[in-house]
């Protein structure tokens, strides 16, 4: 049994919905049997019938209905959120520029407006190196739960996809990256507010910038503009100078360098960076979002595929590539028969009664053939020496038709008028693989019935 899965794309809503109905069976077994009847008959490999079962018990239970809601619920929670930064951000912004003496200082304005996104950008790295479990802080996981809360309640299945979600997540190595996505289109979106406010209200007001100090001394600032401004510099905003920076009173051209360092200061360590990393975290997502598919290495789903392998019909193996597949033996003539008609048991299991009870008289002999190669050329010197006008085969449906199965009928169909098989013990997908089996070697003259009834009832 093959347990590693070999598909390539396993869609996210089938992932969720996996993982979750397997979280939710490590409390006690799902009702499962009709799921299991529909997994076994999908003509698809072991690991999507997993995902047939899954996607079965997951309507019966709401998943699916839950999961939709989520998706519905997911962009306006995400609006919602912005919103609140945006006007967070707004906030700060005014309060930097919204005093009635018109004056900034720039150092609390940088790290008012900086401070909090510097601190979980940090936090945010340093679970990329670190082993960090918990993103429980970020935004993007706030915006997750947000959406699982008003999609489902706490009474719904929306915990439960939620802990899915996560672990798919967390198995791809894609919880930072996901919920940083997240995070920083937040933050950009919040910068960008920030920015379009301040630089209104620089454009058309009239501010002192400045810087104070108590206990801090002249050469500090001097060294932090410099240093502050090396970066923003690069990108074409003027960086004030040293004699600039400890004038008593900075001239109208001083105070617009002072306005436009600020300015690129946010752009530079606010702006840039959440746009840089929103970009990064959605290349990652693409690379690794063919991992977000269930760990069939766990136990849980080694014995389910296990189950599904033993319920799964079993194949048809050792075809004959001797035989030209759609030509069929022609049988003998009306003119060429006896009116006998001959029971052959073939290599039916030892409980099977044999000869069955309830035969008509005007079937005999009854023989049996046990697949040996002895048995084998008895019974077909002894059709070949009667040449019946019909001959009925019974054949245990549960087993595999094979490449001898094959040649006996090719063999038996050239001494006998007509040949029908009785398949005996299987169930409906059974017969049905018989059937397709015939037809596929080139043996659809050949009836299959269920039942001697219906066998000995046959045109």
């Amino acid at each position: 049994m093959n347990t590693a899965l070999r598909e390539t794309d396993w869609l996210l809503k089938d992932a969720v919905v996996t993982e979750a109905v397997q979280l939710i069976e490590q409390t006690g077994p799902l009702d499962d049997a009709a799921a299991m009847r529909e997994a076994t008959l999908a003509k698809a490999s072991s690991t999507s019938r997993i995902t047939h079962r899954a996607n079965v018990l997951g309507e019966r239970i709401g998943l699916q209905a839950e999961l939709l809601r989520a998706w519905h619920w997911a962009p306006w929670v995400g609006l919602g959120l912005v919103i609140l930064v945006v006007m967070a951000g707004l906030s700060l912004a005014g309060n930097v520029v919204g005093g009635s003496e018109r004056r900034i200082n720039i150092m609390v304005a940088l790290v008012s407006l900086l401070g909090v996104h510097l601190l979980t950008l940090l936090l945010w790295l340093a679970g990329l190196v670190l082993p960090l479990t918990s993103f429980n802080t970020s935004l993007g996981w706030l915006w997750m739960a947000l959406t699982a809360r008003v999609a489902g309640g706490k009474r719904g299945q929306a915990p439960v996809l939620l802990r899915a979600a996560t672990q798919l997540l967390g198995r791809a190595r894609l919880v930072p990256w996901a919920f940083g996505f997240v995070s920083h289109c937040i933050w950009a979106l919040s910068f960008a507010a920030v920015l379009g406010a301040l630089l209104f209200a620089l454009a058309f007001r009239s501010y002192t910038l400045s810087w104070e100090t108590t206990i801090l001394e002249p050469g500090f600032f001097v060294n932090g503009v410099k240093w502050l401004g090396w970066a923003p510099g690069l990108l074409g905003f003027p960086v004030p100078d040293a004699s600039t920076v400890l004038a008593p009173i900075a001239g109208p051209a001083e105070q617009r360098d002072w306005a436009l360092w600020l300015t690129g200061c946010i752009v530079t360590y606010g702006l840039l960076p959440r746009i840089f990393f929103a970009v990064v975290s959605a290349l990652v997502w693409q690379r690794r979002k063919r991992h977000l598919r269930p760990d069939l290495a766990q136990p849980y789903y080694v014995k389910l595929l296990a189950r599904l392998e033993a319920m799964a019909p079993a194949s048809i193996v050792d075809g004959d590539p001797g035989f030209v597949r759609g030509q069929s033996p022609v049988g003998l003539g009306a003119g060429e028969t006896s009116d006998k008609q001959v029971l052959v048991g073939f290599e039916l299991p030892e409980e099977t009664p044999w000869p069955p009870a309830g035969l008509p008289p005007s079937i005999a002999p009854v023989l049996h053939v046990d697949g040996s190669a002895g048995q084998r050329h008895a019974v077909l010197a002894t059709i070949g020496r009667l040449r019946p006008r019909t001959l009925l085969m019974a054949c245990h449906a549960a087993s595999s038709p094979d490449r001898g199965t094959e040649r006996l009928l090719r063999e038996l169909l050239t001494h006998c008028g007509e040949c029908r098989l009785w398949l005996m013990s299987g169930d409906e997908a059974a017969r049905g693989r018989w059937r397709r089996w015939l037809g596929d070697v080139g043996l659809d003259r050949i009836k299959a019935c269920d039942d001697l009834a219906a066998t000995l009832a046959s045109p």
